[in-house]
């Protein structure tokens, strides 16, 4: 069952195409990757999706209702929640109140909140730094923080944008442990990643932006033995 639909969706900024009516869907339960060249398109979808940007033509309907042109809030009470590539916690405030603030958009008091914010920073490993300062945090504690506060709002849809960028290997493994445990919890999930290992071994099905179209869409296997693909981007990570 699709849960998340893109209807020949396209960006305009001037008279540059970010993207180019692109079309696919996301099912109930499943980890969808995007992947392709930098200046693909990928994140310019993610905030399609989530409201930052009402696309200049087509269509975005979450569980059938659409939601292009909705404010990004809106779209999060909805149940789409995303992280961002430059990690953006409210620096100044402690790993666990950064946590509650998110919490708050579907409880209504400080003891709900708090509730919600401690099982989410044990679930992303967060437990022991609750009380730290959120700008002193290293990064890969960072990119957690970054999906516990997606977390805390109870999301349907997981939007993850780069949430492997800079990782060291013991991050990286513990960070794909986390994102196999969402979706044991029944969270679907779409992610942009340059790591094509981490890609390939996660996500169920993979869609592939070049130039702001889509280019390819299949499984890992179908993906890794597009020609097209293999030119645009895996070609290219293995020539750099």
């Amino acid at each position: 069952m699709s849960l998340l639909s893109i209807k020949k969706v396209s960006m305009f900024f001037g008279g540059l195409a970010a993207i180019n009516d692109v079309s696919f869907e996301i099912r109930k339960g499943e980890i969808l990757g995007l992947i392709g060249p930098n200046g693909a398109g990928k994140t310019t979808m993610f905030n399609v999706v989530n409201g930052f940007y009402k696309p200049t033509k087509g269509e975005v309907f979450f569980n059938d209702q659409k939601i292009s042109g909705h404010r990004p809030h809106q779209i999060c009470k909805l149940g789409i929640a995303r992280t961002f590539q430059v990690v953006k916690p409210l620096q100044r405030m402690s790993v666990l109140d950064n946590v509650i603030a998110s919490a708050f958009l579907r409880v209504k008091n400080r003891i709900q909140a708090e509730e919600v914010a401690m099982e989410t920073i044990g679930f992303t490993g967060l437990i022991d730094d609750r009380d730290m300062i959120s700008k002193g945090l290293p990064l890969g504690k960072r990119k957690k923080l970054e999906i516990a506060r997606a977390l805390a709002t109870q999301p349907e849809l997981l939007l993850l944008d780069e949430s492997f960028a800079g990782l060291n290997p013991h991050e990286l493994d513990e960070s794909i442990e986390i994102i196999r445990k969402i979706k044991e919890r029944g969270i679907t999930i779409m992610i942009i990643e340059h790591h094509m290992k981490v890609i390939m071994s996660i996500s169920e099905r993979i869609v592939v932006l070049n130039y702001g179209e889509k280019i390819a869409e299949g499984t890992s296997r179908e993906i890794a033995q597009n020609p097209l693909v293999v030119e645009a981007y895996l070609g290219e990570e293995k020539s750099a």
